[in-house]
């Protein structure tokens, strides 16, 4: 009983620091909240310059290119993803490459 309530508590911590998270307007928070997080097995996901994958990643928009090579990869991440002990929390939005018409 005591571990269930440990692991609801974690839970509920990981939640509000991911909202706080999202709303804080430093870079310097930001980091500080990234590294506190890191330091208990919760890691941000920037998939940069990655494939884009669907069953992983969110795609929020995307960026045109005349190079064929960067085609379906990962331009930017605009919404860190998050894992907690390698179990997926919330996908990356990201932009992905497109080529021009």
């Amino acid at each position: 009983m005591e571990a269930e309530q440990a692991l609801a508590e974690r839970r509920a911590l990981i939640g509000m620091c991911l909202y706080a998270l999202d709303r804080a307007r430093s870079a310097g928070v930001v980091a500080r909240l990234e590294q506190g997080l890191a330091e208990v097995g919760v890691r941000a996901v920037r998939p940069d310059g990655e494939r884009f994958d669907p069953a992983v990643h969110e795609a929020g928009g995307t960026a045109p290119t005349d190079d064929p090579a960067l085609v379906g990869l990962i331009a930017e991440t605009e919404v860190p993803g998050f894992t907690d002990r390698g179990q997926s929390l919330r996908a990356p939005i990201v932009i992905v490459y497109v080529g021009q018409s």
